[in-house]
């Protein structure tokens, strides 16, 4: 932008804002486990979505946003109405908090973001992250990191329709500068992971964009649901696929339908592999991690049956790469990105290779880009 956004907002608004910023992520592996009770292993990206925001004396809620010039308003006390609109992530946040004891005051908001949209980087998190902080600091308050994550999954699962679990918000407010997070997802206890020197992290957008809210990401997790209620009957302890051992699933397999077996199959195996990833970077083995990356991707591929043609031919072109330790897609799935580990010393001879054999096999142009782990959302400047 020429002009910064605090400059933008003082315009619109003729008030100083507080800005806050909370970035998108990549998840390493892990995926579909969140609503699990699972493990994932995501970190905070450098693109973000950034809220400015001035408190009013009124109780409406006057949100703008620059990517589509469009403002909506709300009244605080009639938060009810959802308009399959981007701003209800936002009214989401806000009902949500004050649910949870926050009383909020008016404001005006003007929000900005280089997440991209559609891309398995988690925009709508950041969203619900950036804006549900802002809103508390307008009015003079404050909010626990994990209880932020926690009031925009209720948000996102209970107003806008989408039932993910808690990962993409978790990271979004917790994230740690320098490493991804292990996050077990029944506890919301984390621990840093740390990749080695010598790797990097690197994305591909595949440039596909998914639409997946309310229709087949929640369908995977009926399926799982109606996985757990069927081995219920012979494991009467478990209460979520967290609790089954990949022992246990091929010893009842006969009891689930066979699509249903799939599914269960995946997020057992991959909790699995969320673990032995976390103990293979811990003692430095990043080709173990990479061969963990590329059976993630196929359990998702096979077994989930979330990713799509485009990705799958973009996670084959990086597995094969020059430098790869391996890759996989990453997000709620259907399109969106790839993540690779490589060689940091090969790793924009990775890039440069990947980008133009994918231009050539589906006329689509990824962007790539190496990133390091960065922190959750926080107050900043410009």
């Amino acid at each position: 932008m020429s002009q910064t956004l605090s400059h933008r907002f003082r315009q619109r608004h003729g008030a100083t804002p507080a800005l806050s910023r909370a970035p998108g992520r990549v998840n390493l592996i892990g995926e579909h486990t969140d609503y699990n009770g699972g493990f994932v292993m995501p970190a905070a990206l450098h693109y973000a979505t950034t809220a400015a925001c001035a408190p009013r004396a009124d109780r409406t809620l006057r949100l703008y946003s620059t990517m589509t010039d469009e403002e909506v308003s709300v009244d605080l006390d009639h938060l009810s109405e959802r308009r399959g609109h981007w701003s209800d992530y936002v009214v989401g946040m806000a009902l949500m908090l004050e649910r949870a004891g926050h009383r909020l005051r008016g404001a005006d908001m003007m929000i900005d973001s280089t997440v991209p949209v559609g891309s398995g980087l988690s925009s709508s998190a950041a969203l619900e992250v950036s804006s549900g902080h802002a809103l508390v600091h307008a009015a003079g308050g404050t909010i626990d990191p994990v209880q932020l994550a926690r009031v925009g999954q209720r948000a996102e699962n209970d107003f806008v329709g989408m039932r993910c679990g808690i990962m993409d918000q978790y990271i979004s407010a917790c994230g740690r500068a320098g490493a991804a997070l292990l996050i077990d997802c029944r506890s919301l206890a984390a621990r840093p992971v740390t990749v080695p020197d010598e790797a990097v992290i690197v994305v591909i957008d595949s440039k596909v964009r998914h639409q997946h809210a309310g229709g087949e990401y929640n369908r995977r997790r009926e399926a799982c649901e109606q996985g757990v209620a069927l081995l219920r009957k012979v494991m009467p302890g478990i209460s979520q696929l967290r609790d089954v051992t990949p022992a246990d699933l091929a010893r009842h397999q006969a009891l689930l339908p066979e699509m249903i077996h799939r599914r269960c199959r995946h997020i057992v195996s991959e909790n699995q592999r969320v673990l032995d990833g976390e103990a293979a970077l811990n003692r430095g083995d990043v080709r173990t991690f990479g061969r963990l990356m590329n059976e993630s991707h196929a359990s998702m591929r096979d077994d989930f049956e979330i990713t799509c043609a485009e990705v799958d031919r973009l996670a084959e072109i990086a597995q094969g790469a020059a430098g790869v330790y391996g890759a996989r897609m990453t997000g709620g799935g259907f399109g969106g990105c790839v993540v690779a580990l490589v060689a940091a010393d090969k790793s924009e001879g990775f890039m440069a290779t990947v980008t133009q054999a994918y231009e050539k096999a589906t006329g689509l142009t990824p962007q790539a880009f190496a990133c390091h782990p960065g922190p959750g959302v926080a107050l900043v400047t410009e």
